[in-house]
């Protein structure tokens, strides 16, 4: 997977949302960080891993790419505030990891970067969430294609008010 293509991706997009929002004297570290907390929840809206309630089954996978990709988008950003423009990742096999499991494992590693916005707790959340994006099913092609459409649509959704 090429990160630094989607690092720089995502450096045009956050300097065109600071640009559009005159942003550039205000600190949105926090803000990413919540970002990205709730994008993770959406995303785990949309697998219904948790609603063992319900017999409704899963969004369609692209759905839940878009969901997934949403939280790539602030994952990339928060490495642009902390120095970070590149990302070399080692595949681990996660085997039968419970996805549940993952979601809370994300949620404390983002936490956690809150209270310790360093490099390496950086590190520990992109490679979290890269394994709960792998338990889900994508592939680096997938990842990689789905940040580039969002990418194009979040560039638009400024360019329209959104």
């Amino acid at each position: 997977m090429d990160w630094q293509q989607l690092f720089q991706m995502q450096k045009k997009l956050d300097h065109y949302i600071v640009a559009q929002h005159h942003l550039e004297n205000e600190y949105v570290f926090d803000k990413k960080v919540l970002a990205l907390l709730v994008e993770v929840g959406e995303l785990a809206n949309e697998t219904r891993c948790f609603k063992y309630w319900s017999v409704k089954p899963p969004s369609e996978k692209q759905v839940i790419a878009e969901e997934y990709v949403d939280g790539i988008h602030f994952i990339l950003s928060l490495g642009l505030e902390l120095g970070v423009e590149d990302f070399h990742h080692t595949t681990e096999s996660i085997g039968d990891a419970d996805v549940t499991d993952q979601f809370h494992q994300a949620f404390s590693e983002i936490t956690a970067l809150k209270q310790q916005p360093t490099i390496n707790q950086y590190q520990q959340v992109f490679t979290t969430y890269l394994k709960l994006g792998e338990s889900l099913g994508f592939t680096p092609t997938d990842i990689q294609k789905a940040y580039a459409d969002k990418n194009k649509i979040n560039f638009e959704r400024q360019d329209t008010g959104y």
